[in-house]
Protein backbone atom coordinates (compact mmCIF):
# COMPACT_ATOMS: atom_id res chain seq x y z
CA UNK A 1 0.00 0.00 0.00
CA UNK A 2 2.97 2.32 0.42
CA UNK A 3 3.96 4.56 -2.44
CA UNK A 4 7.43 4.98 -0.89
CA UNK A 5 9.30 3.91 2.25
CA UNK A 6 7.17 6.28 4.35
CA UNK A 7 3.85 5.02 2.99
CA UNK A 8 0.81 7.20 2.63
CA UNK A 9 0.60 10.01 5.16
CA UNK A 10 -2.80 11.29 6.27
CA UNK A 11 -3.47 14.74 4.85
CA UNK A 12 -5.32 15.70 8.05
CA UNK A 13 -3.28 14.33 10.97
CA UNK A 14 0.06 13.58 9.28
CA UNK A 15 0.31 10.01 10.62
CA UNK A 16 0.87 7.06 8.33
CA UNK A 17 -2.22 5.37 6.89
CA UNK A 18 -0.77 1.91 7.37
CA UNK A 19 -3.83 -0.32 7.01
CA UNK A 20 -6.09 -0.67 4.01
CA UNK A 21 -9.20 -0.60 6.22
CA UNK A 22 -8.23 2.86 7.51
CA UNK A 23 -7.81 4.42 4.06
CA UNK A 24 -10.38 6.79 2.60
CA UNK A 25 -8.33 6.84 -0.62
CA UNK A 26 -8.71 3.10 -1.15
CA UNK A 27 -12.35 3.18 -0.04
CA UNK A 28 -13.05 5.74 -2.76
CA UNK A 29 -11.15 3.58 -5.26
CA UNK A 30 -13.12 0.47 -4.27
CA UNK A 31 -16.47 2.24 -4.72
CA UNK A 32 -15.44 3.68 -8.08
CA UNK A 33 -14.91 7.33 -7.20
CA UNK A 34 -11.19 7.30 -8.05
CA UNK A 35 -9.86 5.54 -11.17
CA UNK A 36 -6.81 3.29 -10.67
CA UNK A 37 -4.53 5.47 -12.78
CA UNK A 38 -5.21 8.40 -10.44
CA UNK A 39 -4.55 6.68 -7.09
CA UNK A 40 -1.02 8.06 -6.90
CA UNK A 41 -2.30 11.60 -7.54
CA UNK A 42 -4.63 11.79 -4.53
CA UNK A 43 -3.64 12.25 -0.89
CA UNK A 44 -4.83 9.71 1.64
CA UNK A 45 -6.81 10.43 4.79
CA UNK A 46 -7.64 8.09 7.65
CA UNK A 47 -11.33 7.25 7.63
CA UNK A 48 -11.50 8.53 11.21
CA UNK A 49 -10.09 11.86 9.96
CA UNK A 50 -12.63 12.09 7.12
CA UNK A 51 -16.13 12.33 8.65
CA UNK A 52 -17.66 13.55 5.36
CA UNK A 53 -17.05 10.03 4.01
CA UNK A 54 -16.95 7.81 7.11
CA UNK A 55 -20.29 9.03 8.50
CA UNK A 56 -21.89 6.84 5.82
CA UNK A 57 -20.28 3.60 7.06
CA UNK A 58 -22.84 1.53 8.93
CA UNK A 59 -20.95 -1.56 10.07
CA UNK A 60 -20.40 -2.95 13.56
CA UNK A 61 -16.71 -3.47 12.72
CA UNK A 62 -16.26 0.25 12.17
CA UNK A 63 -15.33 2.59 15.00
CA UNK A 64 -17.93 4.77 16.72
CA UNK A 65 -20.42 6.51 14.44
CA UNK A 66 -19.18 9.92 13.36
CA UNK A 67 -20.97 12.80 11.73
CA UNK A 68 -19.68 15.62 9.60
CA UNK A 69 -20.26 19.06 10.98
CA UNK A 70 -22.35 21.69 9.26
CA UNK A 71 -24.10 21.35 5.92
CA UNK A 72 -22.65 17.91 5.17
CA UNK A 73 -23.94 16.19 8.32
CA UNK A 74 -25.86 13.17 7.06
CA UNK A 75 -28.63 13.86 9.59
CA UNK A 76 -29.48 17.05 7.66
CA UNK A 77 -29.37 15.51 4.18
CA UNK A 78 -32.13 13.99 2.08
CA UNK A 79 -32.98 10.55 3.50
CA UNK A 80 -32.98 8.82 0.10
CA UNK A 81 -29.54 10.26 -0.71
CA UNK A 82 -28.25 9.15 2.71
CA UNK A 83 -29.63 5.63 2.26
CA UNK A 84 -27.90 5.31 -1.12
CA UNK A 85 -24.61 6.62 0.28
CA UNK A 86 -24.78 4.34 3.32
CA UNK A 87 -25.40 1.32 1.11
CA UNK A 88 -22.53 2.09 -1.28
CA UNK A 89 -19.93 3.25 1.23
CA UNK A 90 -20.69 0.47 3.72
CA UNK A 91 -20.32 -2.11 0.93
CA UNK A 92 -17.02 -0.49 0.01
CA UNK A 93 -15.81 -0.60 3.60
CA UNK A 94 -16.75 -4.27 3.91
CA UNK A 95 -14.82 -4.91 0.68
CA UNK A 96 -11.76 -3.23 2.24
CA UNK A 97 -12.09 -5.58 5.21
CA UNK A 98 -12.12 -8.58 2.84
CA UNK A 99 -9.07 -7.24 1.02
CA UNK A 100 -7.24 -6.60 4.31
CA UNK A 101 -7.61 -10.29 5.20
CA UNK A 102 -6.43 -11.52 1.78
CA UNK A 103 -3.84 -9.23 0.21
CA UNK A 104 -3.11 -11.65 -2.69
CA UNK A 105 -5.66 -10.08 -5.03
CA UNK A 106 -4.18 -7.69 -7.62
CA UNK A 107 -5.25 -4.05 -7.15
CA UNK A 108 -7.29 -3.97 -10.35
CA UNK A 109 -9.68 -6.46 -8.72
CA UNK A 110 -10.26 -4.34 -5.59
CA UNK A 111 -13.35 -2.41 -6.82
CA UNK A 112 -16.87 -3.61 -6.13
Amino acid sequence: MARCDEGYLCKVCGDEVSRLIDSSLYLQYVIGWIPPEQLHLHPDIHLKCNPNLSQFIDAPEFFDQVFAEGSFDRRTLDSEFVAQRVQLITRGYMRLRELQRDRSLPIEYYPL
